[in-house]
């Protein structure tokens, strides 16, 4: 019987993943203490998804366990000895939040990183290891790049060579990371040197923003989740920096679930990949809140801090090309616009339900 353990099960990541490995017959083992509660408040707490999960099947086995506790977490390994596969999504995912307390922010996505890497070389190093890393680990550099303005967005000319996106050899140095970049670059590069020093078979997938109907969004973090539900709640939104021109990557949790399964089947050590929406599934913030509009058929208002947040990017879109051409059965499903309508379709149900 194959068995995964699935750090941060109850998030976005992680629950998808969860649903996902469930139905290819896993057993799961969750990891998940709702510390998106006591980060973000009560709206962003994951604990409907913990419920969903355990009436979804009796193979899920949920664990309140934290990432930081080593101690916790040996015992873990040693109950269910081996893993086929972790996928480790558990992290503090905040710009913001990481400012008001940098040692918590490196503990849980460093250190936490770290702590599940040395186990898994110690009781299961036979096990694929799955870690959601983000395109934030390049810092400020992508703002370095020759944009023009157009009326919704900030772009880039056809013929420059990051038309399609910024790829894997794009530079990581000489930028400004904010902290929580930094944090989880830190976790980047110690997953990789795991698979190239100790032959775990290891990959960094460096995500854009991943969203999807199972993602408690918060002011914080989750963009077009908190986007999408306050728009339709209070008819406003607060946008900062950038006019709102901002370009954002969007890949659905379930097209990125796809590329994990993907390098399960065919795994190597050490391995990175930019995955993201591309120029398939991408959109500036006012470009987003113009389809809501559509969707719900009222007009949102707005305001706009000028100031943007440190480590933000002004236009990123991801360059796919190597993890295809790695794993050319893999296929996008969700565009922006699908993403955004499943999640006006969810807040509208939630609402009735409510």
């Amino acid at each position: 019987m194959a068995l995964a353990l699935v750090t941060g099960s109850n998030g976005l990541v992680g629950s998808e993943s969860s649903f996902f490995l469930l139905d290819k017959g896993f057993d799961v083992i969750g990891i998940d203490n709702n510390e998106r509660r006591l980060l973000f408040g009560k709206e962003a707490s994951t604990s409907w998804i913990k419920k969903k999960l355990k009436k979804y099947s009796k193979k899920y086995h949920h664990l309140n366990a934290n990432i930081v506790n080593y101690n916790l977490l040996e015992k873990i390994f040693k109950k269910y000895k081996k893993f086929d596969l972790i996928v480790h999504a558990a992290a503090q995912p905040s710009h913001d939040w990481a400012y008001q307390n940098p040692i918590l922010d490196f503990n849980i996505n460093s250190s936490g990183t770290l702590n599940l890497l040395e186990l898994t070389k110690k009781y299961s190093s036979n096990s694929v290891f799955i870690f959601t890393s983000t395109n934030k680990v390049y810092g400020d550099n992508p703002n370095n790049l020759n944009f023009i303005e157009k009326d919704q967005r900030w772009e880039i000319l056809k013929s420059d060579k990051y038309f399609n996106g910024i790829d894997e050899k794009f530079s990581i140095d000489n930028c400004k990371h904010s902290l929580f970049g930094a944090s989880k670059l830190y976790a980047d590069i110690i997953v990789q040197e795991y698979g190239k020093n100790f032959g775990i078979r290891t990959v960094s997938f460096r995500s854009g923003c991943i969203t999807g109907p199972n993602h408690s969004g918060a002011e914080l973090h989750g963009f077009l989740s908190y986007l999408v539900k306050i728009c339709m709640k209070n008819n406003f939104y607060n946008i900062i920096g950038y006019n709102g021109k901002q370009v954002r990557d969007n890949i659905h949790s379930s097209d990125l679930i796809n590329c994990f399964w993907e390098f399960y089947k065919k795994p190597s050590c050490g391995e990175i990949y930019n995955i993201g929406g591309g120029r398939f599934s991408n959109c500036s913030i006012l470009e987003a809140i113009k389809i809501v509009e559509k969707k719900i058929s009222k007009k949102i208002k707005l305001s706009i801090q000028k100031k943007s947040r440190i480590g933000d990017h002004k236009w990123y879109i991801t360059n796919l090309s190597k993890f295809k051409s790695h794993y050319p059965h893999w296929k996008q499903k969700y565009n922006t616009e699908i993403i955004i309508s499943e999640l006006v379709s969810k807040n509208i149900f939630d609402s009735k339900k409510n």
